[in-house]
């Protein structure tokens, strides 16, 4: 699977061909606009080749159309992956959660590291008191400690239980792969409803005061 800003040599072997034998490539990218790149002939007889670069992450459509003897369509998709990025607000870094697991983290660490931070922020902190700078970041070391590991709990717990963070392997009360089982207890008084949430994230948060607060009203 290609990434963003790589390239390809698209080959099409046409048979029977002769001199009237003419293909063409039609390239649709993610956003539908289309190009048609320049065709030139392959290295073997009956080969003809056009250059492809992938500029944008998505489904790619490459269609060629042949005329004259030969004549006849051929496409295919191009699924295209973008490029990896650190970027979104998170209370962990990769190097933090690849301590906190004590081995490499998985490639896709920092989107799992933003989906959490963005987990806790919408549930167990969603009443949460604390200072904060312009990025809306804890500025206390105590806070800034806590949701970092929070942060890092809640991944771990999202990778034991095959979840990437969507949600898509929080339904399940137990599971069954191999020699693997997963199982999934009501949680105690006081514990997370949520199935998503890890137990460990929410001790961490609890222990630092950062959960069980009301809604704030009225103006101070």
């Amino acid at each position: 699977m290609p990434d963003v800003g790589d390239s390809d040599i698209i080959v099409i072997k046409v048979n029977p061909h002769d001199g009237s034998t003419s293909p063409v490539l039609m390239v649709t990218r993610p956003d539908r606009t289309t190009d048609a790149p320049a065709v030139s002939p392959g290295d073997d007889a009956g080969t003809w080749q056009a250059p492809v670069d992938y500029t944008m992450a998505g489904i790619w459509i490459l269609q060629w159309t042949v005329t004259g003897t030969g004549r006849g369509t051929q496409g295919k998709s191009v699924a295209v992956s973008p490029l990896p990025t650190l970027d979104g607000r998170t209370y962990a870094t990769t190097t933090q959660l690849a301590d906190w697991l004590t081995e490499a983290p998985p490639l896709d660490a920092a989107r799992r590291l933003v989906r959490a931070t963005r987990y806790l922020d919408a549930n167990p902190l969603k009443t949460a008191v604390y200072d904060v700078d312009d990025d809306g970041l804890p500025t206390a070391a105590k806070v800034i400690t806590a949701l970092m590991e929070a942060t890092c709990a809640q991944v771990e717990w999202w990778i034991e239980h095959g979840d990437d963070g969507t949600g898509a392997g929080a339904d399940y009360t137990s599971v069954t792969a191999g020699s693997i089982s997963y199982s999934r207890a009501p949680g105690g008084a006081g514990a997370p409803k949520d199935p998503r949430q890890s137990p460990e994230a929410w001790e961490i948060l609890d222990a630092a005061g950062l959960t069980g607060h009301a809604p704030r009203t009225g103006y101070c």
